[in-house]
């Protein structure tokens, strides 16, 4: 593909800042010249009122808390503040991957409306739905064969996969095809930055991603890990400061480093009920950047599960990712080439 189209401005922006909740429904009005449908997840983390307001179909994954199971619903039944509180009293929600019933009922509403598609997906490096999605809609297929449904590995995850959804948005409503689009965000991912801080190493010791003693040892000098994805979609360590402060400063140099914008860009500030910490970054960004259009949001519960209250992360567009690859992950790239081309499709 050519040079990826700049992000845009905010649709509506008044102010400083752009507040992603509360909406009131029908704030934005975007003009509709589509040629075909968009599906999202509700794992990317936007507000319920945008992404009504964008006339997309979304799929929800839910969680399971104390009380029973939840459906993300994108905070509508329940605030954030109310679901990491009960993080912070000693719950431990769980998640699990969208049952197949689920996305069977969804992509046969899909396949019926006869509509060109595009299905952007959570990470697949980080839950199962995208390969489940694929394989429902191969044996679906036998029964739609004229159907033209194109699924895509987001390869990120919450408001890194809202920044894409949001552009994802305004492309579809300039009018690409459902091919064109799809192929469009198969690149446009790559452009996406999202780099985040956690309050500490608990939540990923309890989800087995570090061992037990290094979450001890950390806790003691008051590690705050910082984390990217990788250009597969895993999560990845990209560095760890001592101490919040440090940390949260740290996420502003790399978005000094590494956004790009040829105008007012959305740049998103997510936190995991931190709001005086987010507010806190917002600040120093627009200090650093005259080009940034600040975004608020939370992050949602089935994130939220897995890294807890108090995480902050920024969300950016800047240079192609790929470009920043060592030598040696280079070469393993080339290696494995003929399975990333396979995912391609």
């Amino acid at each position: 593909m050519g040079q990826l189209p700049r992000p845009p401005a905010p649709l509506r922006y008044t102010g400083r800042y752009r507040f992603l909740r509360p909406f009131k429904k029908g704030i934005i009005v975007a003009t509709r010249n589509r040629t075909c449908n968009l599906i999202i997840d509700s794992c990317c983390d936007l507000p319920a009122d945008l992404v009504e307001s964008y006339d997309v179909e979304v799929m929800p994954f839910t969680y399971v808390m104390d009380d029973g199971e939840h459906i993300d619903d994108l905070w509508t039944s329940m605030t954030p503040h109310e679901f990491y509180e009960r993080m912070r009293k000693g719950e431990h929600p769980t998640t699990s991957q969208v049952p197949y019933a689920t996305i069977h009922t969804m992509l046969t509403r899909i396949a019926e409306s006869g509509v060109p598609s595009v299905f952007i997906c959570f990470s697949s490096r980080l839950s199962g739905s995208y390969d489940n999605i694929q394989a429902v809609w191969e044996e679906m297929k036998v029964e739609y064969p004229e159907v033209e449904l194109h699924i895509v590995d987001s390869k990120l995850a919450s408001a890194a996969e809202g920044l894409l959804v949001m552009e994802a948005v305004r492309q579809c409503d300039r009018g690409l095809t459902a091919a064109e689009l799809a192929a469009w965000v198969r690149e446009a991912r790559y452009y996406v930055h999202g780099y985040f801080t956690l309050a500490g190493l608990e939540t990923l010791r309890r989800g087995g991603r570090i061992p037990d003693m290094a979450a001890i040892a950390g806790a003691k000098l008051d590690i705050k890990p910082l984390l990217t994805f990788d250009i597969d979609g895993n999560l990845a360590f990209f560095g760890a400061a001592r101490g919040r402060k440090k940390s949260i400063k740290q996420l502003v140099q790399i978005f000094n480093e590494r956004f790009e914008g040829d105008g007012p860009s959305a740049v998103i500030v997510v936190s995991a009920d931190a709001p005086k910490e987010q507010e806190a970054l917002a600040e120093q960004v627009l200090k650093t950047s005259s080009r940034a259009s600040i975004w608020h949001t939370s992050i949602g519960p089935v994130i939220g599960s897995h890294v807890g209250p108090d995480m902050i992360a920024l969300v950016f567009w800047g240079a192609d990712r790929r470009e920043h690859l060592s030598l040696t992950d280079r070469i393993a790239k080339a290696v494995s080439g003929h399975k990333n081309t396979a995912d391609e499709q």
